[in-house]
């Protein structure tokens, strides 16, 4: 099975106190509900969590998935993805997922999976609209580059230095790029979506 890293460790900082990761989608946590996605697409989830015993944690019990607690999220994201891809295990592709964007579920995460890549080292979701988000797949060839990562960056220089090789999947409307990161985000996508 393909590994997918789902980020889930940051801290919801701009939520004044609530956890986005946690909030109810249809019933079910969010984070709960994306790694349940990520199994249903026939991906093998591996979360990174701020820590074991973390609500979020909690909120996956009973899920087949492989935590990860990882020092270098205490950096940033660029540290999160540095630990998090050599945690991985070994296969040709791996996919990252970042957990905030609600409208991506078991469908689209499967689309990407199984676009067949071609010479192209990453296979990314964009909006209908054509803007770059998520999940992508890397080539596990891409692996070095991200063990060069640190602080807050993410993995948008990897994507930019391969950008010529690089396979577009245009997903429905905004699932790959909308993330909901304050209670106002959040207001306005129920208002929209009636979820």
């Amino acid at each position: 099975m393909t590994p997918i890293l789902i980020l889930a460790a940051g801290l919801s900082r701009r939520m004044r106190g609530a956890d986005k990761l946690l909030e109810q989608v249809e019933g079910v946590p969010l984070v709960r509900r994306q790694v349940a996605s990520a199994i249903a697409a026939g991906l093998a989830p591996w979360v990174a969590l701020p820590g074991p015993d973390h609500p979020r944690a909690r909120a996956l019990a009973g899920l087949a998935h492989h935590p990860l607690v990882l020092p270098g999220s205490a950096e940033g994201m660029g540290g999160t993805l540095r630990e998090g891809v050599a945690a991985l295990p070994g296969s040709a592709r791996f996919l990252i997922m970042a957990a905030d964007l609600p409208g991506l579920v078991a469908d689209d995460l499967a689309t990407v999976a199984a676009t067949p890549p071609g010479d192209a080292l990453i296979v990314i979701a964009t909006s209908e609209g054509g803007a770059l988000g998520h999940p992508v797949m890397f080539d596990a060839r891409l692996r070095p580059d991200f063990a060069t990562l640190s602080g807050d960056e993410g993995a948008r220089r990897i994507v930019r230095a391969h950008r010529a090789r690089m396979l577009t999947v245009p997903l429905p409307g905004d699932h790959a790029t909308r993330d909901l990161d304050t209670p106002e985000d959040w207001a306005d996508w129920r208002r929209e979506t009636g979820l």
